[in-house]
């Protein structure tokens, strides 16, 4: 209505409603039983991630973490293509947890990280002048190449661009390399 200025309703029974509501609202969230709670607590500390952190992306992806998409910058590779051994054993324990790809920058040759072991696909990353669609497309053709789900997929990044990955090619999300690669950090 015209001069309405969007405050509380002054209607009769809209405490009521208020109550109804919140009590209705309330209702639709989860109450998940202890034992789910534990299994995922459990799974949470065999991939190496605090809980919280756990929960949110399984919260807001709806679906389990089924694989880490690595960047160069986040095992802390420098300029050659070999990977740090605290990385190294890092990625060897995820074995058989979860997927684990890694996304190179030009120049590091793909074979090179491929041969080292803890991955099964390695890719090319997108580059800074990438466009938008160029960029989704080489991530999401890595999540292809390992038959791995998009919204099960989780990029483990150092810089700020690699933190725009997991939005631009739709995986589940994304978490600073310091929590799943602490000792490299």
């Amino acid at each position: 209505m015209i001069g309405h200025n969007g405050g509380p309703s002054m209607d009769a029974g809209a405490g009521f409603r208020r109550v109804a509501w919140t009590k209705a609202r309330t209702a639709l969230l989860p109450s998940l039983p202890l034992e789910v709670v534990r299994l995922r607590v459990k799974r949470a500390e065999r991939l190496g991630l605090p809980y919280k952190t756990y929960a949110t992306i399984r919260a807001v992806s709806g679906r389990d973490i089924v694989g880490f998409l690595f960047s160069d910058n986040a095992l802390g590779m420098g300029r050659g293509p070999a990977v740090p051994q605290v990385a190294q054993a890092r990625l060897n324990a995820l074995e058989g947890k979860a997927v684990r790809l890694a996304a190179v920058h030009l120049p590091k040759d793909l074979t090179a990280v491929l041969a080292q072991g803890g991955f099964e696909t390695v890719g090319r990353a997108p580059g800074l002048s990438a466009p938008w669609r160029a960029a989704r497309e080489a991530l999401r053709g890595l999540a292809r190449e390992a038959d791995v789900p998009l919204d099960g997929l989780v990029v483990v990044a150092a810089t700020a661009l690699e933190r725009e990955w997991s939005a631009t090619a739709g995986f589940a999300g994304t978490i600073p390399h310091h929590l799943i690669l602490p000792e490299a950090a």
